[in-house]
This record gives structure tokens, sequence and C-alpha cells, in this order.
């Protein structure tokens, strides 16, 4: 196995679909799903019928058949669900996750990267989120079922990934310490898993994949090599100019007219420091064309990790209707993105698309109630028994702060979970009258996604987006040849 030169971004909420990671991976590169909210993705899936059988053929090769049959019955619906009827809504988790809820994310992950997978030989990645912590264990789980060969995380710090993913593929029991805002020293919240309650039969064996993080600094690089719990096989330097999700700058949080956070030059990574750990590591942020790629290559690194133009190639999960308007804007020179350091209910920074009828516009915001009913972004807070509880500020203002949340914190919030299923087709309908509006996100080189556009129309492939990436490494065959090592 030799390390990529490209990687696709794990983008959003099923925007990084099984067919975008199928499509980059054909290409020979790192196809990655997105492992967010998963669950909620396949449980979507069927209820809409799952038109073209996708669905229901990956649960076919499930290699537990009964949980896979549970799955299925309980949640696909022949010919889909009414137009405006509401998707079913799964009860709230709690630390510590029911069967049925870890089946369901055993499943759908499985289902996504065993569809990523198929008809082909080359590696998949899944992209999770450290901060969403409770479903890390059982959806890895179904990841490696599946065969996955890299696992990317970010948005946080994963020192214990590394070694759940050595136990889960040992068949062990993994654990990992949920992060609780008021816990003191003496405190120790640990989720665990047996992989072994889980199998019907005879185990299958399953391989330990690669990891890599996604790091925004020096320290948080070395300190991974240092106090990971296994081995960290790579990582991704991601800059403040991606999409998504932001680190914020380091030191005190300051504005710009625009309102928009101020990154300073600690903010940036010393790739010649990097470099001295002797470690793979990819660039993202801003290297989305062929100079890019050039640039990270003589840089040192092994190669790049591209988000926006795969985000709004064909093969996407986006809505059409919101990939177009972007496209269009694209086109006409008007694209660009808010670095919004209030959207997301974590407190990260948000990078946003503004785009007609979008929680981007205050309108559109300002008329959608307080729901907060997805909570995969919720904050897991100590409670005056000593109990863990779970609260977001993006909930109704009086439920937030009845659980000791700051009211300070919840002016701007929006629901990301609710409007990242919006962008990719598979928005809550409420009172029959009512659909979850979407949000929109891309890196700051949104603006030059029309590189990648035909002379007429707006649609163009994975396939073309790698083309004009890579189109200019034959340039740099001695230092290609030096970036991709083996992946051993």
């Amino acid at each position: 196995m030799q390390y990529p030169t490209v990687i696709q971004g794990g983008m959003g909420v099923a925007v990084s679909n099984w067919r975008l990671a199928q499509a980059v991976a054909k290409c020979g590169q790192l196809g990655v799903v997105s492992g967010t909210a998963l669950d909620q993705v396949l449980l979507r899936r069927l209820q809409d019928g799952d038109p073209d059988g996708d669905m229901r053929r990956a649960l076919d090769h499930f290699p537990f058949p009964a949980m896979a049959a549970r799955i299925r019955d309980a949640f696909y619906i022949p010919g889909g669900k009414a137009p405006n009827a509401p998707y079913h809504r799964l009860p709230e988790p709690g630390m510590h996750l029911s069967r049925e809820a870890c089946e369901l994310f055993i499943v759908a992950n499985f289902v996504e990267v065993y569809l990523a997978k198929e008809g082909h030989g080359n590696a998949i990645g899944i992209n999770f989120l450290e901060k969403i912590q409770r479903p890390h264990l059982p959806s890895a789980y179904g990841a490696m079922l599946a065969g996955v060969d890299y696992v990317l995380m970010g948005a946080g710090i994963p020192l214990k990934i590394p070694g759940a993913l050595d136990a889960i593929s040992r068949y062990e029991v993994a654990t990992y310490p949920l992060a609780v805002k008021g816990a003191d020293a003496n405190d120790q919240f640990l989720m665990s898993f047996n992989p072994l309650d889980y199998v019907e039969g005879e185990p299958p064996v399953l391989k330990r994949p690669d990891f890599l993080a996604i790091i925004s600094s020096n320290t948080l690089a070395t300190t991974m090599l240092k106090r990971a719990n296994g081995k960290v096989n790579g990582f991704i330097v991601e800059g403040h100019v991606a999409g998504g999700h932001n680190a914020p700058p380091r030191g005190k949080l300051e504005l710009d007219e625009n309102g928009e956070p101020i990154y300073g030059e600690r903010d940036v990574v010393d790739l010649p420091k990097l470099r001295e750990l002797n470690v793979p590591f990819w660039l993202a942020g801003g290297y989305g064309n062929a100079e890019g790629v050039c640039r990270a290559l003589e840089a040192g690194a092994t190669g790049v990790q591209v988000g926006t133009p795969f985000a709004f190639c064909e093969e996407s999960g986006f809505e059409e209707k919101y990939r177009l308007r972007v496209l269009e804007k694209a086109r006409a020179r008007e694209a660009k993105i808010f670095t919004d350091p209030h959207a997301s209910p974590t407190g990260f920074p948000f990078k946003v698309i503004p785009v007609e009828g979008t929680l981007s516009e205050a309108a559109v915001y300002d008329a959608r109630p307080r729901i907060c009913d997805l909570h995969y972004l919720q904050e897991a807070y100590k409670k005056g028994d000593g109990e863990v509880g779970f609260r977001c500020a993006s909930e109704p203002l009086t439920t937030f702060i009845a659980k000791g949340g700051d009211p300070a914190e919840s002016p701007g919030r929006k629901c990301l979970c609710n409007a990242l299923m919006a962008n990719v087709g598979l928005a809550q309908h409420r009172n029959g009258n009512r659909v979850e509006a979407g949000l929109l996100t891309a890196g700051n080189d949104v603006s030059e996604l029309a590189q990648f556009l035909p002379e007429e129309g707006l649609r163009y492939t994975a396939a073309d987006v790698l083309g004009i990436l890579l189109g200019r490494t034959a340039e740099l065959e001695p230092a290609l040849a030096g970036a991709t090592g083996s992946g051993d």
C-alpha cells in the first residue's frame, strides 16, 4: 500500500457520501466518507424507500444478518414515506448507548464504507469528529467490519482513538473517555464497548486501519505522538481557511470589521518542525488547485487534503438546488465565505456560504423555532447529583439555562445538526408544512470553483477535480516519489 497524494475531505453530513468516496478511490486517490450522523442518514434513506436499493444491498452483505434485519424491518418503508411526513425520531442518547443505538451505528457505518469500497480494490477512509464522542466505538467497529483502510479524526484531541482501534481490531473491550464540563480531577466518565457482544457466529477478522489525526498546530502534533495510546500513522494539517469548523485563533479572540475571527502567525503550522517528526503529513485548506499540490509536495508533505472542489462535484451529496446555487455564484465570481464565530453550538468558528433560503439569512434563522432533536453537538456536563447531562447552546434558551448553560453562549447559535441533514436532501418536515433549511459550508477557495467548470454548464466530476489537481505533478516526479512511501 502506498500513501495517496490527494485525500478527499470527509465533509459534513453525507456530503462526502459513499458515491463521492468511491469515485475518488477508483481514480487511485483516497476517498473518504463522512462518519457524522450516519445512523440518521441510513434511517432516513430507508424511510425514503431506498429507491436505488443501495442501502438494502449493503445490508444484505452485513456479516450479522439478524442485526441487519432488525434495522431494515424497523425503518424501511417500501415506496417511501409521504413527502410531508416527518422522519422517525430516535430517542435522545445518554452517556451509555442502548443496544439498539449501538446496532444502528454499527450497521450504518458498515453500509457507508461497504458501498464506498464496492467495485474496486483501492483504499477508503472514514472521517469522524472527536467532539461527537458517544458514537465513536460502535461506529469504528462498523467501519472496520466493512474493511475501512483509514480513520481520520479532528475537531478535538483524539488521544484515545488509536488504542480504541487496536482493541476493537482484537475483539477486546474498547474504552473512550467522555469530556464532561464541570468534572473534577477525581471524576472518570468512561464509555466502553465490547465488539464480541454484537457478533453472530464466528467473529470476522478485522484489520486495524491507519489513523490520521487532523491537527492545526505543532504542539498538537507533538502531543499526539507522545501521549496517544496507540500508533498515529500520519497528520492532516488543517489551516483556518478550510471549510466547516475551524480551530479558534490562539490567544484572545478578536474580530475584524466584518465580525470574523482574526488569525495570525501563531495559527500557522511550522512545516520544517513538523517534518522533523518523520511522520507523513498532508496539507489542507487552500491547496485545492494544481499549484497548491505542487507547493505541498515541495514543502515536504506527502500530499494534500482537498474538500471544497469535491463538495460541489456531481458525486457529492449536496442537494442539487444548493450545489447549483453555489456554482452559479462561483461562475459569476460572487461566491464568498463568512467565518461565523457564533453559528456553531460548539463555540468553534464555522465557515458559512451566504445562500438565499438558508440559515445564513437572518429572516430564515429568526423564523425557525429553537429545536434540538438530533443531539450530536450537545455538550456533556456534570449535574449537581454527579451524573452526566447533555445540553446544547442551540436548544430553547429556557431549557439550556435550566441545565446550567450560560445564556451568553446562546445568541446566534444555529442548529447545525438539522441544517446539515437538509443540505443533503434529508430535511426534517415539521407539522406537515415546515421544512428545515440548510446551512452551507466550504473553504475559502469556494471563490475558485470556476476553474473546475466546463465552458458551458455547471457540472463536473470527481475525476475532473483530480485531473486538475494532479495535472502538474509530473513536473515534480522526484518529490512525488519521495513523498509516497510504504503505508506500513
